[in-house]
Order: C-alpha cells, then structure tokens, then sequence
C-alpha cells in the first residue's frame, strides 16, 4: 500500500481497502501479485553491480567452505574441468609457413612447462587453466598477469591472481574522468583501463598502496551476464543452498542411523534410594558399564533391566539426496549422471541425448577459456620474435597472419566404439559429414591424418610387399574384383574354371560354337 493509500485509509478504510484491491485487479501475473502466498518475496531492480556487490564476497566464502567440505560441489567442478580443459588443449600454428609453424608449436611446448610459463615455477599451463575453471565456478572468476621477468625461456610469464586480491578500497581514479569500481578503473562506457591490486607486507601490520596495472596487461577470466554487471560473482551461486541442505540432511541421517543401530540398557530401581529406605551406596553400581562378548554379571536387589531401542524405520536417504543432485546438476547446466557418475537408470540412447546437452554447456565454458588462451597466445608470439626466438619478416606489418592458429582438443572415449563407427561411416556416406568433420572431432587435423595413412600405407607396401589399403579399406580387393568381372565379360575365348574351353562339353544347352546340336 502506498503513501497514498495509507492516507485514504486513515480518513477512510473502506476507500483505501477498495483502492488496492482495484490495483490488485490490475495486475496480469500471479508472480507480480502481492496476495497471501507472496507476501514474504520481496524483490527491488538494481544494476547487477549493485545487486552483487553486497553478497559477492558472503557468496564467495561460503562457496569455498562447500569446497573443502562438499562432495557434491565438487562433484559438480570436476565435471567442468575434466571436459573443459581435459587433457589440454594442443597448438596448431596456421601461419602458411610450414617450418614457421612448426618451429613456433614446438617454442610453445617449451614455454607451457611450469619452469617458463608461471611466474612461481609451479604450475604449467594446463595446470593453470584447470585451476582457472575451477577458481571460475566456486570464486566467480579469476586474473591472469602478463609479468615480463629477464629469466626463462622468454621475457613473459603468467603470474594468477585470486580476485580477492582485487582492492575494492580503491575509489581515486588514475586517469581523469575515470571511476573505480570493485578495484577496477571504467572508462564512462565501462571499460576496463586498469587493475587496482592489494599489497601485503611481511610483518602483517603495515598496509603498502595498491598496485595499478594496465587492463592490456591483466586477462579477467569471468562469465557476464547482465550488460551493467562489472565483476564476477561464483557460478555456483544458485545451487550452494541445495548443496547445503544435502550436507546437513546427511549429517543428520548420518546421527539417526547410527541411534538406530545402537543397543542401550537402562536399570531400574523398584525401590530407589531415598524414599524411605537407607542409602543403596553398599549396593552395586552401574557406571561406566560397557557390553562384552559372553558377560555375565549380576543386579543389585530389587533392580530391574530395561532396554532401550529407538523406534522408526529412517527416512530414504537416498532418494532425497538423489533429487537435491538432480536439482544441483541441472541448475548448472548438467545431467545427474555427469555430476553424480551414477549410471544404473541410464540407457545407450539417454547417455548420448546427455552427452549431447552436457557438451553444450561445456561448449560455453570452452568459448570463454579459448578467449584467454587466445590472448596469452598472441603475447607469447610477440614475446618470441622480440626475444629473436623466431624469424618473421614484415611481423608487425602482418600480425594477424602470425597469429593464426587453432586449438586441438583430445577426443573423448566412445560409449559404445561399434556403434559409435557405424555412425560415423553411415553420416560419411550419405554426406552428412565430411572426412574434415569427422577428423576434427576425434581431436586430428585432417590433413595431418591423410599424411598419416599415406605414409603408412606406402611404408607397408615399399618395404614389405604389405597391401594395407586392401587389408583396412578393402580398396585393392574390390579392385581386383572389378577386373575379374570385365575380364570374363569381354573375353568369349578365356577358359573357364574348369579349364574347358566355354564351347565344348559345358555348353548347358548341348550346342557348340557353331550352332549345331551336341552329336
């Protein structure tokens, strides 16, 4: 009821009742009406900045308390980064240089070890992604800093950054008209121009100023979602309360199961103490008393034995846990069986539908860490051929053409390898995809596969006499099947298997070449 409203129904509330439920009449959606069942949803529009400022750093704490102690949170992250980065993403070089590219993937291999690649000499690259992606779905995101160090194979390492390390204290700006907002500095148009990052000092107690690095330097690795949001907030934000009811229920289970499978007995005294009686201190008693195999002992006088065995079958644990995984894995864009690996209800076919879908949801995460590849890429180039590492001519007139690559994948394993190449010969032949396609997804370069089989096959037959083309694809042998059939075809005078000649005495209707009847 507005301020209107509440004035009219001061003077009078029957007006002022009739006025809301007027404008109660109004409203067209039951998830805008404010009746009984929604009177508790209180909900206000702010730009996604200013929703997510005040929770981001709670959100964030209590994702990274689920990490250490859920197995279903991370049940859910391994998911990720196991099909997100997998084993990696390998290098091709597509600079139209062949000796180029070689000389340039073979530097890269060099450089993604943790000794040239990480500013600590820790992780190597592929290590790095893995925590970035895992960073991603519990903290929201992470940095990645160009450092440019005279060690190593080339002047430029990566240094990680968490996004705790962002100072949000900052509120001067660098660069006139500038603003700072979350320990990043906006243009007007929200641009990112630099990085305000928090300085520890070694005793603790002093605070050094904060670093400012320029945006061209710092890689934010973080999802958007809403055109005003500035940083990240955890991905995991929308199922942490799910994951944390499964944690409590199970504990809670956990405590009844183990009541429930407990024995206990409890003495009871027909004649207690103090009632009447003298004290019973000269009788027996029963502190401290534990079960044994075989014991035999003996009650005091007038003392009785009562067993105490809770009663109540436990609640199907099970099941409700089974349905919070459920819930957890499709608010996150999965299937129950990728985060929970519980294949017993799946078929052939819903295995592939979920596969299906699931890719689609990686295929996001990929498109965003292939972003960040692309750009540590491209400074590696330029770090090379400054560091005379290779030789490029007319670079910095070209640099687009030098930096043309593609990422290569390993493929994943078949669920069913029969099936899986029937498929796959069923959609060649009828066009529905190309050898390329094909290659490509099974993680090869098509043409690097063709090279493959040529040289193989070519080896078999110069150095062994070995027809492997007939023995793989059957090509020789349809071959010389076709030429036998043309051959008999096309010679009326060639023997037949018998060794006759086809004009004697296995002519079937008894008749020679000429014609005449067989004498």
């Amino acid at each position: 009821m507005n301020i209107i409203d509440q004035v009219v129904s001061w003077f009078s509330p029957q007006r002022g009742f009739a006025r809301q439920a007027w404008r109660d009449a109004l409203r067209h959606y039951d998830a805008g009406d404010d009746s009984r069942l929604n009177a508790n949803w209180r909900a206000i529009n702010t730009s996604a900045e200013q929703t997510d400022r005040y929770s981001r750093d709670t959100v964030r704490a209590r994702a990274r308390d689920l990490e250490r102690n859920s197995d279903m949170l991370n049940g859910v992250v391994g998911a990720f980064v196991r099909n997100v980065v997998g084993g990696g993403f390998t290098l091709q070089a597509e600079t139209g240089n062949p000796d180029l590219n070689h000389e340039i993937e073979k530097l890269w291999a060099q450089w993604c070890k943790k000794r040239n690649c990480d500013v600590t000499g820790t992780q190597s690259l592929s290590q790095m992604l893995r925590m970035a992606v895992r960073r991603k779905k519990v903290d929201g995101g992470m940095l990645f800093v160009k450092r440019y160090t005279g060690d190593g194979l080339l002047p430029f390492k990566l240094q990680a950054m968490e996004v705790d390390e962002l100072d949000s204290s900052t509120i001067v700006a660098k660069h006139k008209g500038n603003r700072v907002c979350g320990g990043i500095e906006y243009t007007p148009y929200n641009k990112p121009v630099g990085y305000w990052f928090r300085q520890y000092s070694i005793d603790g107690i002093t605070a050094p100023e904060p670093v400012y690095i320029d945006a061209k330097d710092v890689i934010f690795y973080f999802s958007k979602r809403r055109p005003s949001q500035l940083r990240e907030m955890s991905d995991m934000t929308q199922t942490l309360t799910r994951i944390r009811d499964a944690n409590e229920f199970m504990v809670s289970e956990d405590v009844k199961q183990r009541v429930q499978a407990s024995i206990a007995l409890a003495v009871k005294k027909v004649n207690p103490t103090g009632v009447g009686r003298t004290s019973g201190s000269l009788g027996k008693t029963y502190s401290r008393q534990m079960f044994t195999p075989g014991m035999v002992t003996e009650l005091n006088a007038g003392d009785e034995i009562q067993l105490i065995n809770p009663q109540g079958q436990a609640t199907d644990a099970a099941t409700y846990v089974k349905l919070l995984q459920r819930l957890v894995s499709s608010g996150q864009g999965l299937s129950y069986e990728a985060v929970a690996r519980d294949m017993s209800g799946s078929t052939y076919s819903s295995t592939r539908q979920n596969l299906i879908e699931d890719g689609m949801t990686y295929a996001d995460e990929v498109e965003l860490l292939v972003e960040v590849i692309d750009e540590i890429y491209e400074t590696f180039v330029i770090s090379a051929m400054l560091a005379g590492k290779i030789s490029a001519p007319d670079f910095w007139n070209q640099k687009e053409v030098y930096f043309a690559h593609k990422w290569v994948k390993p493929p994943k394993p078949w669920i069913d390898p029969a099936k899986e190449a029937t498929a796959v010969m069923t959609a060649l032949k009828t066009g529905q995809k190309t050898f390329k396609q094909v290659a490509a997804e099974n993680g090869a370069d098509w043409r690097d596969q063709i090279d493959d089989i040529a040289e193989v096959l070519q080896y078999a037959q110069d150095e062994y006499g070995l027809d492997l083309g007939g023995m793989i694809f059957g090509q020789a042998m349809q071959s010389a099947a076709d030429n036998s059939a043309g051959e008999d075809d096309t010679d009326p005078d060639k023997e037949d298997s018998d060794g006759d000649e086809p004009d004697k005495d296995d002519d079937p209707d008894g008749k020679g070449s000429g014609g005449g009847e067989r004498q």
